[in-house]
């Protein structure tokens, strides 16, 4: 009778000890699937924020002083055009419909946002009349510049350096992206070897 109720009770312990088991293994389960969806969230939301996050897609359509337009551009105001660029996700492919092209230097920069983190590299495009004292004369790669832009985010008074620099016609212009949502509507800037004809 003893050694019945002796096995009940081992019986019983190693029963509890299965079902704590059990229990825990759930428990990490749903802790693994709670810190993966966790660490999908912040991917997602590091790809919305490269991607919408930083940059105005859309402008006010007030330009620089001092720029003037192009007296007779490639793409007309009012045409339509093929933008193959790739500055923002549903940009390469879209059709645009020009809203202003002007002559000017075209410049890619790398700085560092006044709102901190990582130097944006190799963006595309500022513009002279967008650079603070920059003159008339196109300015070497390597020139430290400030941006008076405000294409994105803590650009505008931040500190760069020139990457490369083209004379060329820049567009402003209006486009619906080509993975969907809201229409772009003065875009600053393409240049011209960035458009195709329809």
């Amino acid at each position: 009778m003893k050694s019945k109720k002796w096995l009940i009770g081992v019986f019983s312990l190693v029963l509890m000890l299965m079902l704590a088991a059990c229990s825990n293994y759930s428990n990490d389960n749903s802790t693994d699937k709670s810190s993966k969806t966790d660490h999908e969230n912040m991917k997602m939301d590091d790809n919305k924020n490269m991607d919408t996050g930083d940059r105005d897609h859309s402008g006010s359509g007030e330009v620089p002083e001092g720029l003037k337009a192009a007296e007779n551009p490639t793409y007309k105001v009012g045409s339509q055009a093929i933008i193959k660029a790739d500055h923002m996700e549903g940009m390469n492919g879209a059709e645009a419909t020009i809203v202003g092209a002007y002559n000017t230097i075209a410049y890619a920069v790398t700085y560092t946002p006044t709102t901190g983190g990582e130097p944006v590299k190799n963006h595309k495009w500022v513009i002279q009349e967008e650079i603070k004292d920059a003159g008339d004369h196109p300015l070497e790669p390597g020139t430290k510049v400030t941006l008076e832009a405000d294409h994105m985010k803590g650009m505008k008074g931040a500190t760069g350096t020139i990457d490369s620099a083209e004379k060329t016609t820049v567009y402003m212009v209006d486009y619906n992206p080509t993975t969907g949502g809201e229409k772009v509507t003065n875009h600053q800037w393409v240049t011209e070897s960035e458009l195709s004809a329809k």
